[in-house]
Parts: C-alpha cells; structure tokens; sequence
C-alpha cells in the first residue's frame, strides 16, 4: 500500500460519515422519527456493513454505535470500527471506494 500522507489523512478524517456509508455499506435506512436532544444535525441511521446490522447516531464525521457505546470522528474511524479492520487496511477500504 502507498503511504499516507497528512493531507490525505485530513481529508478522510473530514469526509461526512454518511458519504462513507453511502458508498460502502450494503443498506442505510434512516429513523425519520429520531429527534436529537442536543446537537439538531444528529442523525439515527441503521446501517448493514461489514455483514452485521448497527445502529448509529451520525453528526458530519462523527459517529456514535449506541449498542456498544463506542464512537468515533472520521471515516478511517468508522471502517475500522464497521468493517473490524486494522488503520492501513481501512485506509484501503477508503482508496478502494473512491473516497
């Protein structure tokens, strides 16, 4: 794999968590009735990635799994923690898809 360089790393970080989803996830269905108590942006999505169903808050890169309590900021974050996969492999994902 190329190396990652800060500016490519910037970006990713910075990439919207539902243009990630859109363009690796198998179904994303959003809860229309999910109304956020605090940040008025927050989304409740469902999501099918990495072959296992998950149900996330989204706030542009941010993303919350609320059935494990883990989250993130980032899309290298949120491969790895969908797709179970190490930093430089989920930096593969990224480059694959185009992101």
């Amino acid at each position: 794999m190329a190396p990652v360089d800060n500016s490519e790393l910037q970006r990713l970080r910075g990439l919207h968590a539902l243009e990630v989803l859109d363009r690796l996830a198998m179904h994303v269905k959003f809860d229309r009735d999910f109304h956020p108590r605090e940040a008025v942006s927050t989304r409740r999505v469902f999501v099918n990635a990495g072959g296992t169903d998950w149900e996330l808050l989204i706030d542009g890169p941010k993303f919350y799994d609320t059935r494990t309590g883990k989250g993130g900021g980032g899309a290298i974050d949120l491969v790895m923690h969908l797709w179970r996969v190490p930093f430089r492999k989920a930096i593969a994902i990224l480059r694959d898809s185009g992101a």
